[in-house]
């Protein structure tokens, strides 16, 4: 099976902590869509503008990763405390496997190089949510610090 993640900029943030152009979610979703199973990962404020892109298919699921330790800001009540995750498992399960949650729990990383670096325990969530097997091919759409896929090569040698 051929899976991917992809963790862009969030819309409307790409300048401002990337220096760097947006990125076109329509044509995101379309080149998931090629993949037998993928997550996306996105901002609670954007979720409603990315299920309404005609390329958004119809059985993708929501996904939480909730942050009980984040980036309060003075002023902003509620905190941002969730991310919403996209997703289309490459498999879904049996009933002879642990049943798994569709969200997790984890506190956000701090001074890992970039802005939104996704902590090691969201990323075994992440491929136990997908389904991944050691045999399938996984996909980093944006490898930014390479945290993912590093988390992804701990992942498989737990298997071999």
């Amino acid at each position: 099976m051929r899976v991917a993640y992809a963790d862009p900029p969030y819309i409307g943030q790409a300048k401002k902590h990337y220096n760097s152009t947006e990125v076109d979610h329509l044509d995101l979703l379309r080149e998931l869509s090629e993949y037998d199973g993928w997550a996306l990962s996105c901002s609670s404020t954007t979720l409603k503008e990315i299920l309404s892109l005609p390329t958004c298919p119809n059985n993708v699921r929501i996904g939480a990763w909730i942050k009980p330790f984040c980036s309060f800001k003075p002023n902003v009540n509620p905190a941002y405390a969730w991310e919403p995750v996209l997703f289309i498992p490459a498999r879904n399960g049996t009933r002879d496997e642990d049943t798994k949650r569709d969200w997790v729990s984890s506190v956000i990383t701090l001074k890992k190089g970039l802005v939104g670096v996704k902590p090691e325990i969201f990323c075994m969530w992440l491929f136990d949510l997908l389904g991944l097997e050691v045999e399938d091919e996984f996909y980093d759409l944006f490898p930014g610090t390479n945290a993912v896929t590093d988390a992804y090569k701990k992942w498989v040698n737990r298997f071999i």
